[in-house]
């Protein structure tokens, strides 16, 4: 496992506390006149469930790489912050998750319609903060990263128990699923804190990167992390067939594995996938993930090389460390 980082997530966010305060108090203040129904847990729940916002973050610093100050990027980070949670009440009730973070998800609580509609219901009210931008570009980059995370979704649905899936199919599927909302997060708040077009574009691909990162990351603590670290069962994403990249480097150069050669022959039986993700954590397939982690994390670190020195570019560079020592 990489080093823990050197900064905590908190001490990154230093620059821009104010700002995710004020983005806190959007959700409380969206929350609190919701009237969704007469269980007012319903939309808190959702909305209000804490988190690191690591995006709505990445927003608001790359607002400062250009200098402008005004409430645009707090507008953005707050939509990017309820399109993420838009995502989470949808995956939830795909994958009929019942906690998550060790809360109880929408669909445990009042079932997959009302959770369905209550997913859609954020979708709305993201699209309402960004339209608030005022930027036409913003927007429609917004509106492109939901459809990039939907074909991601789809990507992810129509792939699960495929053995046959490569290492390309994997890298597109994780961008549109979790980098593309990073590289939005990061290239919105660059365009609305009046950075350069260039500059725009380097932190686009920062995101992009630190996004990959994230979702590498993410799929290796699937493997080695704790139940009360992830919130979700170890090996949870195997067990629903989803095949993420430690897997596919294991079953790439294992293939002769028994449990292995079972499954791609059309096998899904819980013990096999369970063999399968004691072996795939046991192998050199988690270092090799790691170094594709730090691939990404360095891809990132290199974007940030044309921006303006000062606290935010610190702050971006910190993050992307981050991203490589996190445990959850």
């Amino acid at each position: 496992m990489a080093a823990p980082p050197n900064r905590s997530v908190e001490a990154i966010y230093a620059p821009v506390r104010d700002e995710l305060d004020r983005v806190d108090a959007n959700l409380l203040d969206l929350a609190a006149k919701a009237n969704l129904s007469l269980d007012d847990r319903l939309f808190a729940q959702a909305v209000l469930s804490g988190g690191k916002k690591v995006r709505p973050a990445l927003t608001l610093l790359a607002a400062r790489v250009g200098g402008e100050r005004s409430d645009k990027p707090i507008v953005m980070a707050t939509a990017v912050e309820l399109l993420h949670i838009a995502t989470l009440i949808h995956d939830d009730t795909v994958d009929g998750a019942l906690t998550r973070r060790g809360r109880a998800t929408a669909p445990s609580l009042w079932g997959g319609k009302v959770a369905i509609l209550l997913g859609d219901y954020v979708f709305a009210a993201s699209a309402t903060y960004v339209c608030d931008t005022g930027d036409v570009y913003v927007i429609r980059r917004f509106s492109e990263t939901i459809m990039e995370l939907a074909r991601g979704e789809l990507a992810e649905h129509f792939s699960a128990f495929d053995w046959t899936q490569t290492l390309d199919d994997y890298t597109s599927r994780i961008y549109s699923k979790t980098a593309s909302l990073f590289a939005t997060a990061a290239e919105a708040g660059g365009v609305l804190g009046g950075a350069e077009a260039a500059a725009c574009e380097a932190l686009r691909r920062y995101g992009r990167a630190i996004g990959m990162a994230y979702q590498v990351m993410d799929d290796v603590l699937d493997f080695l992390g704790t139940e009360e670290e992830l919130g979700k069962p170890v090996g949870a994403d195997l067990l629903q067939g989803t095949l993420t990249l430690p897997t596919l480097l294991f079953v790439q150069a294992r293939s002769d594995e028994p449990a292995v050669r079972r499954l791609r022959n059309g096998g899904a039986a819980d013990d096999d996938l369970r063999e399968l993700a004691g072996l795939v954590a046991a192998s050199d397939a988690i270092d090799r993930s790691l170094e594709a982690c730090g691939r990404y994390r360095r891809e990132a670190q290199t974007a940030l090389e044309g921006l303006p020195a000062g606290e935010a570019r610190d702050a971006l560079a910190a993050l992307a460390d981050y991203m490589g020592g996190r445990r959850s």
